[in-house]
C-alpha cells in the first residue's frame, strides 16, 4: 500500500523531468543541427534526394487537401452571407482564410503527418539495426549526413507546398463559387483583389518556414531515440506525428499574435 502511494505520489515529478528531458534534446538536436548546417548544405545531393522524396511526393496529398478545403470554404461562407453579407467579399474572405490560416497550417498538418511520421521510421529503423552506432565509430556525423539533409529539404519544400496549395484552395473555391453558387467570375475576382495586402502571402510563407523545421525536427528526434526493434519505431513514429502537429498549432498561435499583433501591426 505504501509502494502505491508513494508510486503515486512521485509519478507527477518523474514525469515532469521526462518532459524536461524530451524538450532538452530536441533544443540540442536543433542546436546541433543548425551548427553543421553549412557542412551538411555542401551534401546538395542527398538534400535534393530528401526534396523528392518528402516534397514531390507529398504533392498529391497537398492538391486533394488544398481543393476540398477551398470548396468547403465557398460553400460554409457563401451560407453565412446570404441574406446579410454582399456576395463580393466571398472572393475576399476566401481568399485572405485561405492565405492566411488554412494554406500553411493545413499544409503542414497533412505533409507533417506523413513527413514526420517517414524521416522518424527510416531514422529509427537505422537506429535499431545499429546503423547510425556504426555511422558514429566511423567518425561520421549522424547528424551532417541523415539529420541536415531531411531539415533543408523539408524547410524549403513546405513554403514552396504552401504556395501550391494557395493556388489550388482559391481555385477549388472559384469553381465552387462560380459553377454552384450563382456568383460571377468577375464578382468572385473583384473580392478576391479587395483588400488584398502582400504581407497576407508572406506571413504564410513565413509560418511554412516554421512548421517545416518542427516537422524536421520532431521526425529526427524521435527516429535517432528510437530503440525496442520494430515496437519501439513503430512507437517513435506516433510520437514524432503527435509531437508534430501539437507543435504546429501552438507555434500557429504564437506566430500570429507575433505577426498580426508587432509585425504587420
Amino acid at each position: 500500500m505504501e509502494a502505491a502511494v508513494e508510486a503515486a505520489v512521485s509519478w507527477p515529478k518523474r514525469s515532469t523531468l521526462a518532459w524536461l528531458e524530451n524538450v532538452g534534446e530536441v533544443f540540442i538536436l536543433l542546436g546541433s543541427t543548425l551548427r553543421e548546417l553549412p557542412s551538411g548544405a555542401r551534401k546538395i545531393g542527398l538534400v535534393v534526394t530528401q526534396m523528392e522524396a518528402l516534397g514531390i511526393g507529398s504533392m498529391p496529398l497537398t492538391v486533394v487537401v488544398a481543393l476540398f478545403t477551398g470548396a468547403v470554404a465557398a460553400v460554409q461562407a457563401s451560407y453565412q452571407f446570404r441574406d446579410y453579407v454582399p456576395m463580393i467579399y466571398l472572393g475576399t474572405v476566401i481568399g485572405k482564410s485561405v492565405l492566411i490560416e488554412l494554406g500553411p497550417v493545413l499544409t503542414a498538418l497533412v505533409v507533417g503527418g506523413r513527413v514526420s511520421a517517414a524521416i522518424a521510421a527510416e531514422l529509427g529503423t537505422m537506429r535499431v539495426t545499429e546503423q547510425v552506432d556504426a555511422m558514429e565509430t566511423l567518425g561520421i556525423s549522424p547528424i551532417r549526413y541523415l539529420v541536415v539533409p531531411r531539415f533543408l529539404a523539408t524547410v524549403i519544400m513546405l513554403p514552396i507546398l504552401t504556395i501550391f496549395a494557395d493556388v489550388v484552395a482559391i481555385l477549388g473555391g472559384y469553381l465552387v463559387a462560380t459553377l454552384t453558387l450563382d456568383v460571377s467570375s468577375h464578382t468572385f475576382t473583384s473580392g478576391l483583389r479587395l483588400y488584398f495586402k502582400v504581407q497576407d502571402i508572406f506571413s504564410g510563407l513565413i509560418k511554412a518556414f516554421f512548421f517545416g523545421m518542427i516537422i524536421a525536427t520532431m521526425g529526427c528526434h524521435y527516429g535517432l531515440r528510437s530503440e525496442g526493434g520494430a515496437e519501439g519505431v513503430g512507437e517513435a513514429t506516433t510520437r514524432a506525428v503527435v509531437a508534430s502537429c501539437l507543435l504546429i498549432l501552438v507555434v500557429d498561435y504564437l506566430l500570429a499574435s507575433f505577426l498580426f499583433r508587432v509585425l504587420f501591426a
